[in-house]
């Protein structure tokens, strides 16, 4: 799978997600679909995907033993280096320690290393 499948994989996982998980009414930048999602939400989605597609080829597979907890936390801690990438002095809630993030959030980041997990198979 290319890069910007994997990317597309990554969003569309997001995307769900926030739709189950979010309470109420979500912001529309949380489920823009992919042709109005900026580029570099794009490049970072696409590198999440990769790393977590390293992670489970590196543990020969066994990745997938983690809890959801675990896979979620895995997410996050990829998606905020993107953030930095991207942005010099991002928002403190951009960047947030998975103990500091909502409840939808971890498990809609779970969600995505599991979309990950699947779209591997």
């Amino acid at each position: 799978m290319s890069q910007i499948e994997g990317a597309r994989v990554f969003r569309e996982a997001w995307i769900a997600g926030v739709q189950e998980h979010f309470p109420g009414e979500p912001k529309p930048s949380y489920v823009t679909p992919w042709d109005d999602t900026p580029e570099w939400e794009r490049q970072a989605a696409g590198s999440v995907y990769e790393q977590v597609h390293r992670f489970l080829e590196l543990s020969g597979g066994h990745a997938s033993r983690l809890s959801r907890e675990q896979k979620g936390r895995f997410i996050a801690i990829c998606w905020t280096a993107q953030i930095f990438k991207h942005f010099e002095d991002p928002k403190p809630s951009y960047v947030a320690d998975w103990p500091n993030l909502p409840d939808w959030q971890k498990e809609t980041d779970a969600d995505i290393f599991e979309a990950i997990e699947k779209s591997l198979s």
